[in-house]
C-alpha cells in the first residue's frame, strides 16, 4: 500500500450469510474492534440485511454496501434490485462483477459494464471485481484477461467517476478454496490493473485508484499481502463473518 497516494479499503463480502438479527450482532461486535482504523471499513451484506446493517452502523466508522445491483432503474425484472433503490435507503457501495455472479448467474463483461454505469449514475461507489480462472492462469493469459475485463467494465466511465471506483482483483481459483495467490502474484496482477487504468486515464488517476486483493485474504496472510505496493486493501469473504478475524485484517491495513 502507498497511503500517500490512495486510500486503503477493507470491505467484507458477506455473500449469502446472516439474517437481520445476526447482522446487527456482527456489526456490533466488529465496530469497537475497528473504531481506530486508519483505512476505510465496509460491510457488504445481503439485501434483506441492509437496513439492519445501516442502523447498526450508525455512529461507527463502518460503511454499508450491497453485493450487486441491476442496470435498469425499474421494470419487469423479478428478484432484482436497482442501484437507485440502494441509494434511496442510504447505501454507499455496491460490489459488481464478483466471480460468483459471473460463474453461477451468467454475468458477462458487458452486463458488468451496464451495472457499473447504473451504480455510478445512482451516486454509488463501485467495488469492481476482475480475475481469472485456474485454467486461464495456467494458459498464461491472466494479464490479457484482467486487462480486457477492466477495460470493458470501465467503458464510458469518466476520470471524475473513476474516483468512485475501487477495483478488486479476485483470482477465481483462490475464492472460497483456501488457496491464496502469493503476495508476489497478487501484486503483479494489481500492478497490471493499475497499468491499464493509467493507459486509459493517466498515471495520476491510476496512482490514486484503490486496488484490493480478494482471494482468501485472512488474518494470517493479510500483513504480507498488504505490504505489497500495489495491494491497497482487501475484499474479504469468509473472514468478514468473524469479528476478530476481520478486525485483524483491518489492523493490518491500518499500519
Amino acid at each position: 500500500m502507498d497511503k500517500n497516494l490512495r486510500k486503503a479499503v477493507i470491505a467484507g463480502n458477506w455473500k449469502m450469510n446472516k439474517n437481520p438479527k445476526e447482522t446487527v450482532e456482527l456489526i456490533q461486535a466488529i465496530a469497537p474492534l475497528v473504531k481506530e482504523a486508519d483505512c476505510d471499513v465496509i460491510a457488504c451484506t445481503p439485501y434483506i440485511d441492509l437496513t439492519a446493517a445501516l442502523e447498526a452502523a450508525k455512529g461507527t466508522n463502518i460503511k454499508i454496501g450491497a453485493e450487486n445491483c441491476h442496470w435498469e432503474k425499474s421494470g419487469a425484472y423479478t428478484g432484482e434490485i436497482s442501484a437507485d433503490m440502494l441509494a434511496a435507503i442510504g447505501i454507499e457501495y455496491v460490489i459488481i462483477g464478483h466471480s460468483e455472479r459471473r460463474t453461477y448467474f451468467g454475468e458477462t463483461d458487458e452486463t458488468v459494464q451496464k451495472r457499473v454505469r447504473a451504480a455510478l449514475d445512482a451516486g454509488l461507489t463501485v467495488i469492481l471485481c476482475v480475475g481469472e480462472y485456474l485454467e486461464q492462469r495456467e494458459q498464461g493469459i491472466t494479464d490479457e484477461l484482467v486487462r480486457l475485463q477492466t477495460k470493458i467494465a470501465l467503458g464510458g466511465v469518466s476520470a471524475d467517476e473513476l474516483k468512485r471506483i475501487i477495483i478488486a482483483y479476485e483470482p477465481v481459483w483462490a475464492i472460497g478454496t483456501g488457496k491464496t495467490a502469493t503476495a508476489e502474484q497478487a501484486n503483479e496482477v494489481c500492478a497490471v490493473i493499475r497499468q491499464v487504468v493509467g493507459e486509459l486515464y493517466g498515471a495520476d488517476n491510476a496512482n490514486a485508484l484503490t486496488i484490493q486483493y480478494g482471494g482468501s485474504m485472512n488474518a494470517a496472510n493479510a500483513d504480507e499481502l498488504l505490504a505489497k505496493p500495489d495491494v491497497d486493501g482487501g475484499l474479504i469473504g469468509g473472514a468478514s463473518l468473524k469479528a476478530e478475524d476481520f478486525a485483524a485484517i483491518v489492523k493490518a491495513a491500518s499500519k
